[in-house]
């Protein structure tokens, strides 16, 4: 019984299924023959090149490049004719693109590949954005300017908790990512990291479970409709890992049913958590300094990635949207309805509720992003300065973990803190409430 399940959760790791996936999807890679010969055909850049690689310097990196090293992600070299794996079918349309979302701290470009299938391209282009930064900059804010803001702090604290969780999880394993070939990297903005669990699988599980459960005793709606929904957004953000070539099969599911453990733990305690983080008068000192100490002493990476910037950034948005939920509290900015009028019915959609809604958002989202422009253009050179980093080349100081840690705190601080406590204290003020 032992040997079977270790080969079924080998098959489910093989890379050979994600590239059978992306096949049979319409995606074809542009390997040289001798990638593709490499190992049987799993040889290529693996996580561990990449994480290898993203500790160059610039200059470093290019003379690599151009010796031909192992590690070279360019495609084709030596004047090595490429190959196309067989995915389209002969009369399709096919598109080449290049891999979503360059990470500019990685110098990552990755392969070109072919496109045969455009709608399955943007439909899991959008799959994959549902666990990324713009998604929840702006999705949460949305939800505690124009929908429920009880709803909105408790979703924030089962999402910091399922990604902390899924990001330290990552660290301590240790798997790189699907080797490619025979892997198309469709993106390679996260290919730096560690690839077990899957933590947009983690996400894209945790937040619509808990949006539903959050929600189906609170508001009235058809409770079939919100499973359907909660069920289409997991699927179609955890096939898009697989899609995207970030993750094996495994690595997917391990993050479906980590994520399902974490629910289970944490929704009793929700209750708890936001009573405190409301009405104790110590609660913001408390918040601020155990995700500061979670992110500084929780785990440390062998080589750079962006896994440890990303679990400060996570932190940040917490602690500040935890920080303005209880000063909103305090001074009674938004308060929450009573019980008595719950479940709350679905407002009358009227042009006037739809236009209030969509300029509450535009305009908050707008505030949102300048003030992380801000933020960051602040910081950055004001934490180099203050731990005696140089600041000249940023891409290498940005990778200093003195620079890394508290500069990504210390701006999505603000973000969450923004998003939570001064948008809407602007919008009381000027009458957009």
């Amino acid at each position: 019984m032992k040997a079977g399940l270790s080969r079924v959760l080998l098959d489910l790791h093989d890379p050979h299924l994600v590239a059978r996936f992306q096949q049979l999807c319409g995606v074809s890679g542009t390997f040289t023959r001798s990638e593709v010969e490499v190992n049987g055909g799993i040889g290529g850049e693996t996580a561990g090149c990449v994480r290898q690689r993203a500790a160059l310097s610039g200059v470093e990196e290019r003379r690599r490049e151009a010796k031909g090293d192992r590690c070279n992600n360019n495609g084709v070299a030596n004047g090595t004719p490429a190959l196309s794996a067989s995915a389209v079918g002969a009369g399709e349309t096919v598109a080449t693109v290049k891999p979503l979302r360059r990470n500019s701290l990685t110098g990552d470009a990755g392969h070109e590949f072919h496109i045969g299938n455009r709608l399955l391209y943007y439909l899991f282009t959008c799959g994959t954005e549902l666990g990324n930064e713009l998604f929840y900059i702006s999705f949460f804010p949305f939800l505690v300017w124009n929908v429920d803001a009880l709803v909105a702090r408790r979703l924030i604290v089962v999402w910091v908790w399922v990604m902390y969780l899924g990001q330290c999880t990552k660290d301590v394993i240790r798997w790189p990512r699907p080797a490619s070939p025979p892997v198309v990297k469709v993106e390679v903005f996260y290919n730096s990291e560690y690839s077990m669990p899957s933590t947009h699988a983690m996400s894209g599980t945790a937040v619509p479970l808990a949006l539903l459960l959050l929600t189906h005793d609170r508001w009235e709606y058809p409770f079939l409709l919100g499973v359907a929904l909660a069920l289409s957004w997991c699927v179609l953000v955890c096939v898009s890992r697989i899609y995207m070539g970030m993750h094996s099969v495994l690595d997917v599911i391990v993050g479906f049913l980590y994520s399902l453990l974490i629910l289970v733990v944490f929704s009793p305690a929700l209750d708890v958590i936001d009573t405190f983080n409301l009405s104790c008068r110590y609660a913001p000192i408390l918040i601020v300094s155990l995700h500061a100490g979670m992110g500084l002493f929780s785990f440390t990476l062998d080589t750079w990635s962006t896994s440890r910037g990303d679990t400060a950034q996570i932190l940040g948005t917490g602690a500040g949207i935890a920080v303005a939920s209880h000063l909103n509290y305090q001074l009674a900015l938004i308060p929450d309805p009573p019980a008595s009028m719950l479940p709350l019915p679905p407002p009358t959609l009227s042009f006037s509720l739809v236009g209030l809604c969509l300029l509450r958002f535009v305009l908050g989202v707008l505030i949102l992003l300048a003030t992380r422009a801000v933020m960051k253009a602040l910081t950055i050179p004001l934490v180099c300065w203050f731990f005696g980093v140089a600041s000249g080349d940023v891409r290498k100081a940005r990778q200093n973990m003195q620079v890394e840690l508290p500069y990504r705190y210390i701006v999505y601080w603000t973000v969450g803190f923004s998003a939570f406590f001064l948008v809407p204290t602007f919008y009381f003020y000027i009458g957009l409430s």
